[in-house]
C-alpha cells in the first residue's frame, strides 16, 4: 500500500474520530439575572447562587437529552435592579442563545425584559418578581415561582387588622412597579377590612433620609406604617422612625423581608413584622438539605430567593427532559405540563403562568433573627 495513502486515510479517521468526540457532548446555556450591583446585590447574589448550585448538581449528575450528553453552563448578568440595563442584558442573553432565563429579580426589570424574551420565543422564570403584571400581558413565556402582590398584599393587611389589631395606617412606597404595586394591593385590602388609610406616601428606591415623611406620618399617629420597598431601603426607614419616636409597627413585603434587614435596621427590627412569597426555608420539603448545601458551598446564608431560583433550573430542565429537546421553542412548548416537586414544594402552573396555590409566610425579628410566625396559603 501506498505509504502516502496511508497516512491520509489515518489523518482522516483520527480527525473524525476526534470531531465525533468534539460534538460528543452539546453545551446548553442557561440565562440568569438578577443585581449583583447597587444596594440589593446580596439578594441578587442569593439568586445567582441559587441558579448556579442547580447547574452545578445537574452537570454532576449529568444529563442527557435525545441521546446526547449536555453540558449546562450558567450565562449570569447583572442588572443592577434597573429597566434600561435589564433590557440591554435580556437582548445579550437572546444573542448568546440562552435556552431558558431564570429572572429577574424586581418587578420593574422583569417586566420590560419580559417583552424580549416573548419576542424571542425563550421562557423566563423569574424567581422573585412578584407585581400581577408581569403575567398579565399576554405572553406565553412568562412564569414565576413565587406569589403575587395580588396575594401578598391582602395577606400582609388582614393579618395587620386581625391579628395585629391594627386600626390607622399610613403607606410608604418608593415609587417602583413592586413597591407601588405591593403597597397599592395593600391598601385596597386595609379599607376593605376596615383599616383607617391615614396616608399614602411616595419616596424612592435610592433614598437614605426618611425623615420628612416620618415627621409627618407621626402627627397622623398611625398604629402601623406600611412599607412597598427593598431592604436597603426599608432598614433605613424603620430605623429612622424609631429615632423619631415612632412607636407603630413597621410592616414591609418579601424584597424587605431579608437575613440582612436585621443589619440594616439594628435594635428597629424588633418592631418590624414582614411576609415572603413563598414558604419559609424551615417549612419548604427541601428547605433544611438545601440550606445545608448552600452554605457549604457559598459560606454565606441564604436571604430570600435562592431556592426558588434553584428550583427555576430544575423546572427549566424539566421541561427540556419531558420535550426531549434543547430547543428553546420545545422547551416553552412544554413548560404549561410543569407539575415539578421539588425544594419549594410541588410546582404547577395556572394559563398566565402563576403558580396554581401560592403560600405568603409572614415573619417578625427576634434578637435580629427572622423569626417564622404564620403562614397563608392562597
Amino acid at each position: 500500500m501506498n505509504s502516502n495513502y496511508s497516512k491520509v486515510s489515518t489523518a482522516i479517521v483520527i480527525a473524525f474520530a476526534m470531531s465525533g468526540v468534539a460534538h460528543a457532548d452539546e453545551t446548553v446555556k442557561i440565562g440568569e439575572v438578577a443585581p449583583t450591583t447597587g444596594q440589593i446585590a446580596h439578594l441578587g447574589k442569593d439568586i445567582e447562587n441559587g441558579a448556579r448550585l442547580a447547574v452545578e448538581e445537574i452537570n454532576a449528575k449529568g444529563l442527557t437529552i435525545n441521546g446526547q450528553k449536555v453540558t449546562l453552563v450558567l450565562d449570569a448578568q447583572d442588572d443592577a435592579a434597573d429597566p434600561r440595563t435589564a433590557t440591554q442584558v435580556a437582548q445579550k442573553l437572546v444573542d448568546d442563545k440562552v435556552v431558558a432565563v431564570v429572572g429577574h429579580l424586581n418587578s420593574g426589570t422583569s417586566i420590560p425584559a419580559s417583552k424580549i424574551y416573548s419576542d424571542a420565543g425563550i421562557v423566563q422564570i423569574s424567581p422573585a418578581s412578584s407585581n400581577p403584571a408581569y403575567t398579565q400581558q399576554g405572553f406565553k413565556t412568562t412564569y414565576r415561582v413565587v406569589a403575587t402582590d395580588a396575594q401578598q398584599g391582602p395577606a400582609l393587611a388582614t393579618y395587620a387588622a386581625k391579628s395585629l389589631k391594627m386600626k390607622r395606617v399610613a403607606i410608604v412606597d418608593d415609587s417602583t412597579a413592586y413597591g407601588q404595586g405591593l403597597a397599592n394591593e395593600f391598601e385596597k385590602t386595609a379599607k376593605s377590612v376596615g383599616m383607617n388609610v391615614m396616608s399614602h406616601d411616595a419616596t424612592n428606591d435610592k433614598a437614605v433620609d426618611f425623615r420628612a415623611i416620618l415627621t409627618k406620618i407621626k402627627g397622623e399617629n398611625p398604629d402601623a406604617i406600611m412599607y412597598g420597598g427593598m431592604d436597603a431601603t426599608m432598614g433605613p426607614f424603620a430605623k429612622q422612625a424609631k429615632q423619631l419616636g415612632l412607636r407603630a409597627k413597621v410592616l414591609g413585603g418579601d424584597g424587605a423581608c431579608s437575613e440582612k434587614l436585621a443589619d440594616l435596621a439594628g435594635d428597629a427590627t424588633d418592631n418590624i413584622v414582614c411576609s415572603d412569597i413563598g414558604m419559609a426555608l424551615q417549612k419548604m420539603p427541601g428547605g433544611k438539605a438545601f440550606q445545608a448545601k448552600y452554605e457549604k458551598r457559598f459560606g454565606e446564608p441564604v436571604q430570600i430567593y435562592a431556592p426558588f431560583a434553584y428550583d427555576a433550573v430544575f423546572i427549566a430542565i424539566d421541561a427540556m427532559k419531558r420535550a426531549n429537546s434543547t430547543d428553546p421553542a420545545k422547551i416553552l412548548a412544554a413548560m404549561p405540563g410543569t407539575d415539578y416537586k421539588g425544594v419549594i414544594g410541588e410546582t404547577t402552573f395556572d394559563s398566565k403562568g402563576d403558580l396554581k396555590h401560592g403560600v405568603i409566610s409572614l415573619y417578625d425579628y427576634k434578637a435580629g433573627k427572622r423569626t417564622l410566625i404564620d403562614v397563608m396559603q392562597m
